[in-house]
């Protein structure tokens, strides 16, 4: 197995057992078809076991994988004749952010991303899907041509967060992504977000105010990652699983809170796994979601958009322990 995650050895180790047992069939002229079928099948059990049971410290493992598909090799597969464009028209290009027109199934769409690198030379080139300010506004350049042609908007969301150095903090970081909420809030063409792989901070929601968001089953998305959360809550950034489990950035848990509208299936093993079935999954939701978005006008995807965003935060009350009890005349007196 390529590339195997920790939680994976057991697989590895049973597949390897398998493998020496068959060659040692062929070597000494034995039959081991019965014992090598029991092994498959137990592999598979156990395979089954794993994968429906991937923790939210595990999927951050997942949705960082070096190997796992980036915006641009996703845009290569789903959609043709893409061409991309450059620049924010003020201050420079940002490789962090991908963007252009391109057709899907035969209608034109933009589709925009993130883009960190896939080895250590382009992922400085790229600051590692971190975008400095010309990268939102390139993309709210590219958003709003979309919206003077009538084109539905597509945004692959993948970065642990907005670039934090100097230079971008001088250009306006916090400026250009606050901009980009309220412009994409506003637009008047359908706008579908896709978390690929990690969706994190303001880095993320700068490309992911849309009408429909939908998340890669192993993707994340958290306002901090687990390590700065656990930094800052407890001093100790090793405690990073246990803020992970409590903070639910995981797609299901994500569902549940109705923060995002679908959940796209990947390969068995993750989406590094199977770029190709990963792309034709993400292709089925977005005509699915877009088809639905096509009967509104403009007014009404503005409104969408804006009741999806309106109600979210969701509450709960927890009962106090207390070994007296309330007198409720007092309650309504206070």
């Amino acid at each position: 197995m390529a590339a195997e995650m920790p939680f994976e050895l057991p697989l590895v180790e049973m597949r390897k057992k398998i493998d020496e047992l068959y060659m040692f069939g062929q070597e000494k002229g034995i039959d081991f078809t019965d014992e090598i079928s029991k092994l498959e099948e137990r592999y598979t059990k156990l395979e089954e076991e794993i994968y429906s049971s991937i923790s939210a410290p595990q999927k951050i493992h997942l949705a960082r994988h070096q190997q796992r598909p980036t915006s641009l090799e996703l845009i290569e597969l789903i959609f043709t004749d893409f061409v991309e464009l450059h620049g924010d028209r003020l201050f420079g290009d940002d490789l962090a952010i991908v963007g252009g027109i391109a057709t899907l199934n035969g209608v034109p769409v933009t589709v925009l991303g993130q883009q960190r690198g896939k080895d250590t030379k382009d992922n400085i080139a790229r600051f590692f899907g971190s975008a400095h300010p010309e990268g939102f506004r390139k993309a709210l350049r590219l958003m709003k041509q979309a919206e003077k042609f009538k084109r539905p908007i597509i945004t692959f969301i993948d970065t642990k967060g907005a670039y934090p150095g100097n230079a971008a903090e001088e250009r306006g970081q916090s400026e250009a992504i606050a901009r980009n909420l309220r412009e994409m809030s506003i637009l008047g063409v359908p706008v579908v977000c896709v978390i690929i792989g990690e969706g994190g901070s303001g880095g993320a929601l700068g490309m992911a105010v849309g009408n429909r968001v939908l998340m890669l089953e192993h993707a994340i998305y958290s306002v901090i990652s687990p390590n700065g959360a656990a930094s800052i809550l407890w001093k100790d950034a090793t405690r990073a699983d246990q803020a992970a489990e409590a903070m639910k950035i995981t797609a299901q848990d994500l569902l549940n809170f109705e923060v995002i509208e679908d959940i796209i299936p990947e390969p068995k093993g993750g989406a590094h796994r199977d770029y190709e079935l990963t792309a034709q999954h993400i292709k089925e939701f977005l005509c699915k979601h877009l088809k639905e978005l096509s009967v509104m006008d403009d007014n009404e995807l503005k409104e969408d958009r804006y009741l999806k965003f309106r109600k979210l935060g969701q509450y709960t009350f927890e009962p106090v322990a207390s070994s007296e009890k309330v007198n409720p005349q007092v309650m309504e007196n206070e």
